[in-house]
Order: C-alpha cells, then structure tokens, then sequence
C-alpha cells in the first residue's frame, strides 16, 4: 500500500510519466499503470490460481483415515508413514512430506477429528467463576518474621483478589 501511494503521488503531484515511475520505482510500466488506473481505497493483490496437486486425489481418502483414526486409542492410531504407504499402494506418487504436511493442517484445522474440543471463555458474569489457589508468604509480625501459608480467591468477573485465610506454617520460620 506504501508503494502504491508513492506512485499515486509520482503520478499526480509530480506529473510524471509511467515510465518514468517505472524507472525510479522498478516496477513493470504496466504495474505502475494499472495501480495508478485503479480506485485509490483498492489495496493489490496477488491472486493464486487454485491448482490441482499430486495429493488432491486422496484427500478423500486421508481425510476417511483421519476421522476413523481419531476414535481409536492413541496407540493403534497409522502414523504419517502408515498412510503415506497405503495411499502410495494405490497409485500416490508424490513425497511423504505433502502426506505430512496435509495431516498437520487437517488436525489444525480441527476438520472434525473427534478430539473434545475446550472453550475457555475470556468474559465472566458475576460470581459465574473465580481462581482459588495457594502460596506460601513471609511477613513481619511483632518483630519476628514468620512464614505464613495463604489461601487466594480471585474473582474472574470483577478481577477483585482477597486473601481467605493465613495461618503460620508449622516448623522452623
């Protein structure tokens, strides 16, 4: 977007030509023209055309294995290379790495693998929860230091943080 407002600007302040900016910038003259053609709000962008690959015929395939794969036990789960040699048994003739990189997606992706998914939500009502937990703490009282072991609350809602209780440890200070 930065070099596209600097062209704008070589263009319409400067009154320069678009080979001119295109020689200054050393950017394609018909780059240079068609930024400066098009609405000024538009932002260029690269479009991929999507493409088939070596993998897209088994996606199916890999994808069935996944999903019965993810209702069994850890340890009877095919590994990366189990399903790389079955889809390689079938007429795959492409590297294992695109096997592997495509499970890792897949699971990212979170394509119903049949794993709970948790929600922690980041805004609670009032009294809905709180954070309990302990800590051990030194503190001064007549004179003598003691160690002290504490029970916390903090409420999620209001993030208000109090003290329970307080009791001296037992044993040497």
């Amino acid at each position: 977007m930065d070099m596209m407002g600097k062209i704008r600007r070589l263009h319409f302040r400067g009154r320069l030509s678009f080979s001119e900016i295109a020689r200054r910038t050393g950017l394609s003259r018909n780059t240079v023209k068609k930024w400066i053609k098009a609405p000024a709000a538009t932002q260029p962008r690269y479009r991929r055309s999507a493409r088939a690959g070596k993998l897209t015929a088994w996606h199916d395939t890999l994808i069935q294995a996944l999903r019965a794969d993810a209702r069994r036990p850890r340890h009877e789960r095919r590994s990366g290379r189990a399903l790389h040699a079955q889809i390689k048994a079938e007429g795959y003739t492409g590297s294992y790495s695109r096997v592997t990189d495509f499970i890792r997606a897949w699971r990212q992706g979170g394509d119903e693998t049949g794993a709970p998914r948790a929600f922690v939500p980041l805004a609670f009502e009032l009294g809905e929860a709180f954070q309990f937990d302990w800590s051990e703490e030194g503190l001064v009282m007549g004179g003598i230091y003691r160690r002290l072991q504490v029970a916390h609350l903090k409420l999620c809602a209001s993030r208000a943080f109090c003290a329970c209780t307080a009791w001296p440890r037992p044993g040497p200070s």
